[in-house]
């Protein structure tokens, strides 16, 4: 059945005052970019090998072989369509896995990167075509059940013999069994283990090692190796994260992985040139997940708009028509904030990317000293994004009513799919404090006449607070930008203040640290949003903007940074750098600029061109059509196949007979 197009839908379109290709080709890099992305998700998603039952409907078990089939038949796919280039396996596996992964993502995000940026030549010639061409599977084991983030903390061992040339690996404690990686409980034969290195009873701290795990006839454990699924969790149905116990299992010392440091056959240790050389990688991963952040929240966005445009609800005016659900200023003011985000995430996340492939050239070639900064960058980003996100989300499943809270909606899933990047590559707590522990040392470093340069340059001098009173206008965005900026400064001042103060009043380095961590915390953040307004506001003084989509996407940033001024209100009146006008004055521009957006709401979210076969939602339809689909996807319930169910008979029927009986 072909529907028509949803009239208050199409109306919204026909009113838009932007083209949203013009935006679409912005966002994904040019007009080709897009031509290329669409042809690669027609391709996926008409293709008939990837079509299944819902997995909403399907047991975990089912939804773990669904995604398993479906991955090999991608991996195999792609090989023979000869899709190499990143940007286009990133939009052809979008298409195929939709939000979900499937049970050997982990070998692509961290195993093969493992060995690519840590194995030596002769390593990557034993392994390397391997996994490649995915003769082996593997995972990356760090997390252990009893410590994640923590990593120097981590308990598995790997102890050299000198007299075979073998480390020794152990989990030695329950506390040390490797609990999380994903496709680790069914999927992997080898895995990428990180352990503390001991030789002659002196531990020299983390390591990666290359083991097998399982069988390459019968797929069964090794000896010593206890390996299994963790068990459900509150998303990621399809993936099998698992758990791993080493019992006095050994390997050839040419199995640690000695890119950068190694250990010889005599056990002598020969150290990495830094420490930080493995962070590379990490601020990849980081950067994509401040990406894939502003994704997601793209779509939950794009799914609640549309949405709320075709649910009509209540009457504003008595006697007349109920009115669509996005008229109410309330829902703007939920969606519109968030809408903001997702293109400020978006854009922000491909400035972090792009900054670190400029930077990877000269990591590669061993100079780090862009990695520092790079680092606390992209983890602070990471904790931010991936928190709003997370807020986010919920709130456009919230602002769908009802109807949100079905899997139909696409937003229960999108959400439990998404938020473990809260916590994934570094809790956010954790990294704020790590993105803290950079600001402060830059800070004191300006304190002593050091000029900053990058993203902390800002920290140099003292930034002058004007006179109360002082006029401002709230829509100018380098008024904005400096209002932020002044606020990173302060806050990251009076952390540094606070930060002295406990060791001046007897703490030492580590319970004064601890002691100012909120303070700390509040300073990476601000520290964060700073440059999240700055780059968006950067990204606006692209010359192949036309003026139409100019004016528009200055709206969006326009308002995600008086949304985020007004919210934290309190620090920017606290030094008297804005004042009491200046807030009422932001929080009236809101009204305005929502107003604004209103008729372009559905051009600006149909700009992220999520085709309905991506955004998996029945509520954010292109068509606008819920209602009539949505009836239909309940009926393909498996509790629909029959009128009566088997459990009528086993259970209800005898139940109202016997109660029947009795009267």
């Amino acid at each position: 059945m072909v529907f028509k197009m949803n009239p208050d839908l199409k109306k919204e379109r026909e009113n838009a005052s932007f083209d949203p290709e013009k935006i679409t080709n912005f966002l994904y890099g040019g007009q080709e970019s897009v031509k290329r992305k669409r042809e690669l998700e027609s391709l996926a998603l008409n293709d008939p090998d990837y079509q299944h039952e819902d997995l909403n409907f399907m047991s975990r078990e089912q939804q773990y072989e669904t995604q398993l089939k479906k991955g090999i038949l991608m991996v195999t796919k792609m090989k023979e369509l000869k899709i190499t280039n990143a940007q286009d396996q990133l939009f052809y596996t979008s298409a195929v896995l939709v939000s979900d992964v499937h049970p050997m993502s982990v070998h692509t995000r961290m195993f093969l990167p493992t060995l690519y940026g840590q194995a030596t030549e002769q390593q990557k010639e034993k392994w390397l075509k391997l996994a490649e061409n995915y003769a082996i599977i593997g995972t990356y084991a760090q997390t252990e059940i009893g410590h994640g983030t923590f990593v120097r903390g981590l308990e598995t061992t790997a102890t050299y013999d000198p007299k075979t040339q073998e480390f020794i690996l152990n989990t030695p404690t329950l506390s040390a069994s490797k609990w999380w990686p994903g496709g680790l409980g069914k999927t992997s034969n080898y895995v990428v283990l990180m352990a503390q290195l001991y030789i002659y009873g002196k531990s020299y701290g983390i390591h990666p090692f290359m083991l097998q795990i399982r069988s390459l006839e019968d797929h069964k454990p090794l000896p010593g190796v206890t390996v299994g699924d963790i068990g459900p969790k509150f998303g990621y149905g399809v993936m099998d994260n698992g758990f791993l116990s080493l019992n006095n299992v050994r390997v050839p010392r040419e199995n640690m992985l000695m890119k950068y440091s190694r250990v010889e056959p005599d056990g002598t240790y020969v150290r990495p040139p830094s420490t930080k050389l493995a962070y590379g990688t990490m601020v990849q991963v980081r950067a994509g997940i401040v990406m894939f952040s502003g994704m997601n929240l793209a779509k939950a966005v794009t799914i609640a708009t549309r949405y709320s445009c075709v649910r009509r609800q209540s009457e504003m005016k008595p006697g007349h028509p109920e009115p669509q659900v996005l008229d109410y200023v309330t829902q703007q003011y939920k969606l519109f904030p968030y809408l903001a985000a997702a293109y400020a995430f978006w854009l922000t996340g491909q400035t972090m990317m792009s900054v670190y492939m400029t930077s990877s050239s000269q990591i590669s070639k061993g100079d780090i000293s862009v990695l520092p900064e790079l680092h606390a960058l992209s983890a602070g980003l990471k904790a931010l994004s991936s928190s709003m996100a997370n807020v986010g989300m919920e709130e456009c499943r919230l602002a769908c009513g009802g109807h949100g809270y079905s899997h139909a909606s696409g937003l229960p899933r999108l959400y439990t799919n998404a938020t473990p990047a809260s916590t994934a590559e570094g809790e956010h707590v954790v990294l704020l404090l790590q993105t803290a522990r950079y600001l402060m040392k830059s800070y004191n470093q300006s304190l002593q006449g050091e000029k900053l340069a990058g993203s902390v340059a800002y920290l140099s001098g003292v930034q002058p607070v004007p006179a109360a009173g002082r006029t401002r206008n709230m829509l100018d965005l380098g008024a904005l930008c400096d209002a932020f900026r002044h606020r990173a400064t302060r806050i990251v001042g009076e952390a540094a203040a606070q930060l002295k103060s406990e060791m001046q009043g007897g703490k030492d380095q580590a319970d004064a640290w601890n002691a100012s961590s909120v303070d700390l915390t509040k300073a990476a953040t601000a520290h964060s949003q700073y440059f999240v307004v700055k780059t968006f506001a950067e990204r606006l003084t692209d010359s192949r903007l036309d003026s139409s989509i100019s004016a528009v996407l200055t709206r969006l940033c326009q308002l995600h940074a008086l949304h985020g001024l007004v919210t934290n209100s309190g620090d920017f009146l606290e030094d008297g750098y804005l004042t009491g006008a200046d807030i009422h004055q932001a929080r009236r521009h809101i009204n305005a600029l929502m107003a604004k957006l209103r008729p372009d709401a559905v051009a600006l979210v149909d700009a992220f061109d999520f085709p309905d076969g991506i955004l998996n939602s029945i509520l954010g339809r292109y068509d606008g059509n819920v209602y009539q689909h949505l009836l239909e996807w309940a009926k393909a319930s498996p509790l629909n196949k029959t009128d009566v169910h088997q459990s009528y008979h086993k259970y209800l029927k005898p139940f109202l007979e016997a109660n029947r009986a009795k009267l």
